[in-house]
């Protein structure tokens, strides 16, 4: 993809959509000081580039019965390529992980894991994670309370 020489408007068009995904293209280009169609071509530009991925819903966990969030550090037997990438593909098929980050240092990976229960969630790691092939450990903290969450990455200001 070609990687767009982003401006101020451009960085101002990404700030807003992060944190109003749902915002109207009229109302944004009144946001950041130009009409609707350059503002349009923009955010397709955007989008294009893969500046922009997708639109999303933040859900409420606890409504939907998700009230369990843990970080589950994991720990592999062997980290060649081809092991590292056949654990990621195993990840991505658990609804449950919804974050996975491979790590430097003692564990391999970091898993964000929402269950509905504690007893739910030990049924999880039982059954997917400590049994999946090449795991050597499993460390678990389970979330108490989130006290902060920022949607997305930070888009510096100019």
């Amino acid at each position: 993809m070609p990687r767009l020489a982003l401006d101020a408007i451009d960085l101002k068009i990404l700030r807003i959509l992060r944190d109003e995904g749902r915002i109207t293209n009229v109302a944004l280009a009144a946001r950041v000081g130009i009409s609707p169609p350059p503002c349009l071509r923009r955010v397709r530009a955007l989008e294009e580039a893969g500046y922009i991925h997708g639109y999303h819903a933040e859900l409420d966990a606890d409504l939907i019965g998700y009230e369990v969030t843990a970080f589950c550090n994991v720990g592999l037997v062997s980290q060649a390529e081809t092991d590292l990438k056949s654990y990621e593909a195993l990840v991505r098929s658990w609804p449950n992980v919804r974050e996975c980050h491979m790590l430097m240092g003692e564990d391999d990976f970091i898993l964000k894991v929402m269950a509905p229960s504690v007893e739910e969630l030990n049924a999880f790691i039982i059954s997917h994670l400590t049994s999946a092939p090449n795991v050597k450990n499993v460390k678990t903290a389970i979330c108490i309370r989130r006290s902060d969450r920022k949607p997305s990455v930070p888009v510096p200001t100019v």
